[in-house]
């Protein structure tokens, strides 16, 4: 249910938000590597979240795209 949210609030935003936030997801994805890399990150599940998110901003800029 948390993602149809998440979905929706990326769907309301434009294309210029929507790669700010692919920017910041990324961002934060090589941070949680780096930490996991340095056995510093409890939550390892957040990896596979934040990669599911950025896909889920990337298909959304696809889609936008398409529909110009």
């Amino acid at each position: 249910m948390k993602s149809k949210k998440y979905l929706e609030e990326l769907k309301a935003k434009d294309a210029a938000a929507l790669k700010e936030d692919l920017v910041a997801a990324k961002k934060e994805l090589f941070n949680l590597r780096f930490q996991n890399a340095t056995n510093q990150l409890d939550n390892t599940a957040r990896i596979n979240e934040v990669r599911k998110n950025i896909a889920r901003i990337q298909t959304v800029i696809t889609e936008k795209s398409k529909a110009e």
